[in-house]
C-alpha cells in the first residue's frame, strides 16, 4: 500500500504516528475511515496550531491594563443616546442597501443544544413563546419582514441572503428542518448553509488523541472558523456573485437578535467601515463578558480574566464603566474585508485554548470517558479580526432589546428559556403601550411578519386593552 506507507511517513515526521497503531486490528472500512481523517490534516500546520496555541497559553495570564483605551468617541454610536431622525436616516439608508439586495447575513448556528437539554442544534430550540417557533423561525420572519419594509420604502424588492454556518454535527439535521418547514416563507435559494471547520484535539504533549481506534478526536474550530469556511467553502465567491457587499453576522442564540439590522447597516455605510461591533453597556465591572476597546492602538475584545479589578472598576466623570463596551457576538463586515482575511489575515488569527476533558482510546485500546482534563482543543474567536480592520466602528444598543442570551437549561436561573421569552414578553409590551395600546398581564408576543421592531402597531393597537397571553399576528398567518 504506497499510500499507507507514505502516510506513515508523514505521521512520523511529524510525531503523529501514533494514530496508525491499532491499524492491524481494523477492518477495510475502518482503515479506509481512519486514512479519511488523516487525510484531512495538514500535518505541519497541525503541529504549528499546537505550537502557537500552546505558546498562546503561556501568555493569557498577562494583564493588558497598561495597554487599554476605551473605543473612541468618532467611532462609537449609542442608540439610546442619539438624535431619532439621525437614526431615522441610517435606518432609510440600511433599507436601500436591502432592497438593492446588497445584505446578507451570517449565522453562526454551529452549535447543540446540550446545555438546553436539547439533542438537536440550538436554532431549533423553541423557548416557549404562544407561538411555539423555534429560533431559526423567528429569525427567518424577521428577514422576511425586513424585504418588505425595504420594497416598501424604496419601490423595489431585494433580497437578503442568509448564509448559515453549521458544524459538521448540525448540518444535516438544520438542513431537514429547514425543508420540513418550507424555508419558512423564505426563497430556498437565499439560503446557503455550509460546514465549518474542525481541528484535532490533543493531549498535553501535542498528540493528537483517537476517538476510537479507527477515528481522529475533532471539534469544530469555533465561530472564528468563519474565515476560513468562508474562503473554503466557496462562499466569499458565492456572495461577490450575488453581489452581496454587507454582512450583518451574529450567533443562533440572541433571540432579540434584530437581524441584517437596517440601522446597523445604514450607520456602517455611511461611516465607511469595513468592520464593526454591536455592544452592550456592561451591567457591573465584574459581569463575564469581553469589552470591545483598543490595545496598543488596536481593536480587539478583552476578556474579564484579562484586566485586574480596578481597571474593570475604572469610571468616566459621568459615572459609566471605562470598560463598559460588552461585546455580545454581533458583527457588521463588508464582502471585501471578509476576502481580505481570507486571502492574507486567516492564517495569523489567535488561536484559543481550552483545557477538556476529551474521550480517548488509551494504551490497551479501550475507549476512556475522563474525570478530569486530559487535553486540549483549539479554537478561532470570530471577533479576533478587529485589529486588521481599517475602519472599525461600535454601536451601543439597549441591552433590553437587542441582547437576551440563551446557554443555559432552566436551571441556572439565567441566559436560559425563561429569560428569553421573558425578555420577548417585556419587549413586545413596550411596542404595545408605545403604539397606544395597553396589555393586563405580562405574556405578549408581536410575530416579526407583523412588525420588525415596533412599526406599524398603531392601526392595530391603539386605544384598545389586550388581556394576556397576547400574540399577535399578521394577515393571513395562522395562530
Amino acid at each position: 500500500m504506497a499510500n499507507f506507507e507514505a502516510v506513515k511517513e508523514g505521521l512520523a515526521k511529524n510525531g503523529q504516528e501514533h494514530l496508525l497503531k491499532y491499524w492491524d486490528e481494523l477492518s477495510e472500512d475502518q482503515r479506509a475511515l481512519l486514512l479519511e481523517d488523516i487525510g484531512e490534516l495538514n500535518l505541519e500546520e497541525v503541529k504549528e496550531f499546537f505550537e502557537r496555541a500552546t505558546s498562546s497559553m503561556a501568555e493569557s495570564g498577562e494583564k493588558l491594563d497598561d495597554k487599554m483605551e476605551p473605543v473612541c468617541e468618532d467611532k462609537f454610536l449609542s442608540i439610546s443616546g442619539s438624535n431619532p431622525d439621525q437614526l431615522t436616516k441610517y435606518y432609510e439608508e440600511g433599507l436601500r442597501q436591502i432592497a438593492g439586495s446588497k445584505v446578507g447575513v451570517l449565522l453562526m448556528a454551529g452549535g447543540q443544544g446540550t446545555r438546553l437539554g436539547f439533542a438537536h442544534p440550538k436554532g431549533m430550540y423553541n423557548v416557549g413563546l404562544p407561538s411555539n417557533k423555534s429560533l431559526f423561525h423567528v429569525q427567518a420572519q424577521r428577514i422576511l419582514k425586513l424585504q418588505r419594509l425595504a420594497a416598501e420604502f424604496v419601490g423595489q424588492s431585494g433580497r437578503i441572503t442568509w448564509y448559515i454556518m453549521t458544524s459538521e454535527a448540525t448540518m444535516v439535521p438544520t438542513k431537514k428542518y429547514f425543508e420540513q418547514n418550507n424555508y419558512f416563507g423564505l426563497e430556498e435559494e437565499n439560503i446557503v448553509m455550509f460546514e465549518q471547520g474542525s481541528l484535532p484535539c490533543y493531549d498535553f504533549n501535542g498528540k493528537i488523541l483517537l476517538d476510537e481506534k479507527h477515528r481522529i478526536s475533532k471539534a469544530p474550530d469555533g465561530n472564528g472558523g468563519l474565515y476560513r469556511a468562508l474562503r473554503d467553502r466557496g462562499i466569499l465567491d458565492d456572495l461577490e456573485r450575488r453581489g452581496v457587499l454587507y454582512l450583518h453576522a451574529h450567533s443562533v442564540d440572541n433571540i432579540l437578535i434584530k437581524v441584517a439590522d437596517p440601522i446597523f447597516i445604514g450607520y456602517c455605510v455611511e461611516q465607511s467601515a469595513d468592520c464593526a461591533a454591536k455592544v452592550v453597556e456592561k451591567s457591573h465591572p465584574n459581569e463575564a463578558v469581553g469589552v470591545v476597546c483598543q490595545v496598543d492602538g488596536k481593536y480587539q475584545v478583552v476578556e474579564y480574566s484579562e484586566i485586574t479589578q480596578k481597571t474593570a472598576e475604572l469610571r468616566k466623570p459621568d459615572g459609566r464603566l471605562t470598560f463598559n463596551a460588552g461585546n455580545i457576538c454581533n458583527h457588521f463586515f463588508t464582502t471585501s474585508f471578509l476576502r481580505k482575511i481570507g486571502s492574507t489575515f486567516e492564517k495569523e488569527l489567535k488561536l484559543h485554548v481550552a483545557k477538556k476533558k476529551i474521550p480517548f482510546v488509551d494504551e490497551s485500546g479501550t475507549r476512556c470517558t475522563p474525570d478530569k482534563p486530559n487535553g486540549i482543543k483549539i479554537e478561532k474567536f470570530v471577533f479576533d479580526v478587529f485589529q486588521f480592520a481599517q475602519h472599525f466602528v461600535t454601536v451601543e444598543v439597549p441591552r433590553d432589546e437587542e441582547f437576551s442570551a440563551l446557554k443555559n437549561a432552566d436551571s441556572a436561573g439565567k441566559d436560559c428559556a425563561s429569560t428569553a421569552r421573558a425578555d420577548i414578553y417585556r419587549l413586545h409590551k413596550k411596542y404595545v403601550e408605545a403604539a397606544g395600546g395597553s396589555v393586563d398581564g405580562v405574556e405578549v408576543e408581536i410575530s416579526p411578519l407583523l412588525s420588525y421592531g415596533g412599526e406599524g402597531l398603531g392601526s392595530i393597537v391603539k386605544g384598545k386593552t389586550f388581556a394576556c397571553p397576547v400574540y399577535l399576528t399578521a394577515d393571513g398567518e395562522s395562530k
